[in-house]
Parts: structure tokens; C-alpha cells; sequence
């Protein structure tokens, strides 16, 4: 019987460490969080995507307690701070903000370091930024019916820009000329600054871009707006039509939004970040300033992980196909 004691002695303190080690980490989840919280953005200060959140950072940190600091991590469309967030510890102290670039990321490159299905957990969508197809002042064409006519009698002699390969106004220019069936030539900036100017000052011909920094220009007439990207009217310029009901059937482009953090991130704190995110999107505050940005939160039902992972596996099937159709540095 002494022997057997002594051999159980090991077993018992192995228990008991496992124990303690499990309930240790009860207990933080439980009191999670303890410090500030990284919010990770995928481009640069001033665009659409560190705009949302920074509006969400501060009621966010209220709700938990704690400050949430925005850390932008630009670089290769998202692809760095992706991979930053991925391998980042899942102790929920590091979160994720990113646009549709998600859902296009494996079609875009060939190799990622990370998978955007599988390396994240989901947390909620947040936003859509809606877009408008564009024209220069002097452009002949003074409605979509007109547009429509004037590409298919010039096809390649209408230039469209876009802000670089894989950004999202690039993608809205693709699915454009596929669905009318006409390769135009694409001229790509660094950026939609960049292409916004040119467009301004004639220098090509036609833009998809996002409502966010568009719509001062097509209210004092300076570009010419052709439709929206939207499946309804924008209440911001409620005359002009969208191209779904302009014959484009079901034509939608969006530049959505979604929160996410590290796999593995324990449960519970998924849970306190949701609540928290949706706390920040019921904000009257939050809610007004989006609203003057252009910027439209989406239904609450969406703002979960379902409703996120759902959403990005329907984008990664629509983007897919019309990626790897298109040569994409073009």
C-alpha cells in the first residue's frame, strides 16, 4: 500500500496544477479585460477603414472598461496587418477591423500566410460604405442610357482609374465591364486620392468610388454621377438612381466591414467584444456621425459572428470568379 501512495502522489499533484491552471483561466476570462485592447486597421489614417474605427474605438473601450487603441498596419492591401493578427496571441488584447479585401485576399495572391475562413475568429460585421460610378464633367454621356451607348461605341478608348490592384474601386470597375460585356482601358493610381483628382480634372474618363469622399463633388457638379452601387437610393442624393434599377440586375457593391479576432480566442471574450461592438453601433453619437460620413450601419442581426462568417463566404464566391476572369493588374 506504501507503494502505491507514493505513486499517486505525482498524479495527484498533476491534477491539482491542471486544476488551478484551468481555473486561473476561468477567472481572467472572467475578469477580461485587464488592459488596453489594439485594434488593428489594414491601411493608413484617414481612409474609410480607420474612420469607422476610431468612431467605434472609444465607445468600445468605454463599454469594456478599458482603452482600444487603433493601430493602423498598411502594406499590400491588408495582407500584413492579416497576417499581424493572425499569429497574433488569441487573448483577445488584439482585434481586427477590416473591408471586403477579406473576402479577395486568396483570389488577389497566390501565396497568403493565412487564411481568411479559418485563421480568424468572427466577432460581427460593423459598416457598408456604398460607391457611385462616376464620370468627368465634359463626358458626352449625360445618363447611364447614354453611357451604356457611348462605351459600347468606344469600348478601349474609355479610360476607367482605379485606385490600385485589388482595391475595391478596381473590383466595382471589373464587375461593371463584365456585366456590360466591354473591356475599357484601366489606368491604376496609388490610391483613390489620386484617381479622384485625374477624374476631376479630366484626365480619365470614369471612376467607381466610395461615397465617403465623393459626394461634395456630385452635389456642386463637378464629376457626373452615373447611378449608385446600392440596391436602394442613398439619402444623401436621393435623385440619383441606382444601376440595379438602371438595367444592371442585382449590381451591388458595398465596401463592408466586419471585426475580427485571433483563432483560438477563448469564447467569453468573443462574447464581451461583440457586446461591446454592438453597445458602440447603438450609440446615438456613433450612429449620427456614420450617417453623416455616408456610412450605414447594418441591421443588428448581422453584427454577430454568424452573420459575419456568412457574409464573407458569400463575397469570397462572388469575388472569386470575377477576379481570376479579369487580369487583375491590368
Amino acid at each position: 500500500m506504501k507503494i502505491k501512495r507514493n505513486w499517486l502522489i505525482p498524479i495527484v499533484a498533476i491534477v491539482s496544477v491542471q486544476c488551478l491552471f484551468a481555473s486561473s483561466i476561468a477567472l481572467a476570462q472572467k475578469d477580461w479585460p485587464t488592459r488596453s485592447i489594439s485594434l488593428v486597421v489594414p491601411f493608413a489614417a484617414g481612409g474609410p477603414t480607420d474612420t469607422i474605427a476610431r468612431l467605434i474605438a472609444v465607445p468600445m473601450g468605454q463599454a469594456l472598461g478599458q482603452t482600444v487603441i487603433v493601430d493602423n498596419v498598411p502594406g499590400a492591401g491588408g495582407t500584413i496587418a492579416s497576417t499581424k493578427v493572425a499569429r497574433a496571441t488569441p487573448d483577445g488584447y488584439t482585434i481586427y477591423i477590416h473591408h471586403m479585401g477579406m473576402a479577395t485576399a486568396n483570389a488577389l495572391y497566390d501565396k497568403l500566410p493565412y487564411d481568411p475562413l479559418t485563421s480568424f475568429e468572427y466577432i460581427g460585421q460593423v459598416a457598408d460604405v456604398p460607391m457611385v460610378l462616376l464620370g468627368k464633367k465634359d463626358l458626352p454621356a449625360n445618363n447611364f442610357k447614354e453611357l451604356e451607348a457611348y462605351i459600347k461605341a468606344n469600348g478601349s478608348k474609355v479610360t476607367m482609374a482605379n485606385a490600385g490592384p485589388g482595391a475595391v474601386s478596381q473590383l466595382c470597375g471589373l464587375l461593371f465591364q463584365s456585366r456590360l460585356g466591354i473591356k475599357l482601358t484601366n489606368i491604376p493610381y496609388k490610391g483613390t486620392g489620386p484617381a479622384l483628382t485625374d477624374l476631376l480634372g479630366g484626365q480619365v474618363d470614369l471612376l467607381c468610388d466610395q461615397t465617403t469622399q465623393t459626394i461634395p463633388y456630385i452635389k456642386d457638379g463637378r464629376v457626373k454621377v452615373f447611378g449608385t452601387t446600392t440596391m436602394k437610393r442613398l439619402p444623401a442624393i436621393p435623385n440619383v438612381p441606382t444601376l440595379n434599377e438602371q438595367g444592371l440586375k442585382g449590381f451591388e457593391v458595398k465596401v463592408w466591414h466586419g471585426v475580427y479576432a485571433p483563432k483560438g480566442t477563448p469564447q467569453p471574450v468573443l462574447d464581451k467584444l461583440n457586446a461591446a461592438l454592438k453597445k458602440a453601433l447603438n450609440s446615438p453619437d456613433v450612429r449620427k456621425r456614420l450617417e453623416d460620413a455616408n456610412i450605414d450601419i447594418v441591421p443588428m442581426e448581422k453584427v454577430s459572428a454568424q452573420g459575419l462568417k456568412s457574409h464573407l463566404e458569400s463575397e469570397i464566391n462572388i469575388w472569386g470568379p470575377v477576379i481570376r476572369k479579369s487580369n487583375i493588374s491590368d
